[in-house]
Formats: structure tokens, sequence, C-alpha cells
């Protein structure tokens, strides 16, 4: 087992570069008993004398010039160590690995961009899945954060919002009911709806929403993509559900409209979370820092 210390090697190569304990003494800023105690106390540790007397000077025996070039490569590897340290904690390199909920991809990559372009030594390994393809990679502790909408209360987690993720239900421009204002919920009885698949969290809210006011839709086809959907809506198939942050350009184009109606669109919120026994690293806490402070704004003239 090693029985020296740092300290002790980097006191002995600064006797060995300057060929005197006094002169060592006064470079290391210590006292000159100091720099003798290091020395000789390394000397115990190995078991072999490092240096001997010549004249008002000293020099290296044989066993102390090896122990030098051991020790030189050893201190540099450590520095390398401190060195990378300091990277971490300046953030200016690091892993993420990040998982985000398929509607997330309409504005995480804006935001990845606009991360990346301050700490561009970050490296971020992205995942996408439906929200409960995520939930399990959560719980099983595979990536560092989640991008989703709410985390469910039966899972150990740290949740913060960065941005809201307004709902809503949309058409093609010449649907009956596009023309409709401040309709009640209960015109969508009986009306044909395109949906995501089970599992995802579009299409969780929307269930939510129809089963609190009572509303039973007919489910013509589900789709586990947000544009398969958007296509079939805009052939007519029926309307849809969807965060209006995936379909903001096809409604400025005019190939899909918002249905105005009471009490929608419904304002639900983007968290990113973690396990509460998740030690995150500093690049990972500077991303989740990203989010809750700069995200919103960001989002906002994107999606």
């Amino acid at each position: 087992m090693r029985r020296y210390t740092v300290r002790q090697l980097d006191t002995f190569l600064e006797i060995a570069r300057a060929g005197s304990v006094s002169k060592a003494a006064a470079r290391l800023h210590v006292t000159q008993p100091a720099v003798s105690m290091q020395l000789r106390q390394l000397e115990e540790a190995l078991g072999v004398p490092l240096v001997e007397t010549v004249g008002r000077n000293i020099r290296l025996t044989d066993a102390g010039r090896e122990v030098e070039q051991i020790a030189l490569a050893a201190v540099a590897q450590l520095r390398q160590l401190d060195d990378t340290a300091a990277d971490l904690r300046g953030l200016r390199r690091g892993k993420i690995d990040l998982g985000i909920v398929g509607t997330a991809k309409y504005f995480v990559p804006m935001l990845l961009v606009h991360f990346r372009k301050h700490y561009p030594g970050i490296d971020i390994a992205l995942q996408i899945h439906n929200r409960e393809h995520m939930l399990n990679l959560l719980q099983r502790n595979e990536l560092d954060l989640v991008i989703m909408g709410s985390v469910p209360a039966t899972l150990d987690c740290v949740s913060a919002v960065f941005a809201t993720n307004p709902l809503g239900i949309v058409s093609a421009p010449g649907h009956v009911l596009s023309r409709r204002k401040q309709a009640p919920l209960d015109i969508l009885n009986d009306v044909d709806f395109v949906v995501r698949e089970k599992g995802s969290g579009t299409r969780v809210a929307m269930e939510r929403l129809l089963a609190d006011n009572h509303i039973t839709p007919r489910i013509v086809m589900e789709m586990p993509s947000n544009e398969s959907i958007k296509q079939a809506v805009m052939a007519g198939m029926g309307l849809t559900f969807l965060s209006l942050r995936t379909v903001r350009r096809e409604l400025a184009a005019g190939h899909l409209a918002l249905l105005d109606i009471k009490g929608l669109p419904l304002v639900r919120n983007w968290h990113v979370a973690h396990l509460r026994s998740k030690r995150l690293a500093p690049a990972a806490l500077m991303f989740k820092e990203f989010l809750v402070s700069s995200a919103a704004p960001l989002i906002n003239t994107w999606a």
C-alpha cells in the first residue's frame, strides 16, 4: 500500500531541480526543516536513499534518479487529473444522457444548439421515446435528465418547470367545426379523431380532458408520429389533439386550423426531471439550469 504523499513527491522533485534543500525551501515558501522532513518521510516510505551530500550541495542517488523519472510522470498525470476536473467544473467538457418525449423534438434541437454555443465541449446523447418508454428508462436510471410533461408522483423524482405546453384541437381548414366560435366541448361527441398511440403523454392528456367532460369521440386511427397525424388531419381524416408547439408552422401557413372551443387550449407545462437519487454531473446541472432560466423565451419564438 502507498505510504507516501503527493506533497512529498512535489518536494522531492523541487529538491532535485534546485540541487539544494535550502533553495527548494525558498521556492516552495516553506522552512528548510519542513523540506527535510518531507524528504526523509519519502525515503522511509520507499525504503531507499534518494539524495546524498556532496560538499554544500546534494545530488540524487541512482535510486533517486530513477524515482525522479517515475515521480515526474506521476505528478504530470495528477496535474492532468486536476486539469480535467477543472474542465468539468468549468463545464468546458462533459457528457449528458438526455431523454425527451416525441413532442419535445420540435424545440429541443434548437435549445441544444443554443446551449452548445456556450459549452461546445459538452456531448449530449439524445434518446426520443413516448412517455411510457421514457418513464421506464428514467426509473432504471439510464438517463441523466428527461424532458417531458408531468412526472407521476409514484416516481421519486426532482422536477422543474421550464416552459408551457399548450394543447388544442386542430382540423383541416375546411372542416365544418373550424368555423365555430367559442363552441362547447360537447360538439366533439361522435366526431372522428386521429390520435397518438397508447403510452403517449398527449394521448393521456386528451383522454383525461374528454373523460372529465363526458365526451366520447370516434377514434378512427392511432399513429405513433405527430407528423403522420398532421398529414392525416390535413387530408380530412378527422380532428386531432396535439401540443400547439408541434403545429405552429402549419397553423401559420393555413394548412391546419385551431378549433375555437371553450376551455381550450389546455395549458400544461414542460418539465425537466431526474431521479431524486441521481447525483448530476456539472454538465447536466448546467443544462438543467439553462432550461429553467432561458428555454421559455427561446421556445416561444421557435414553436
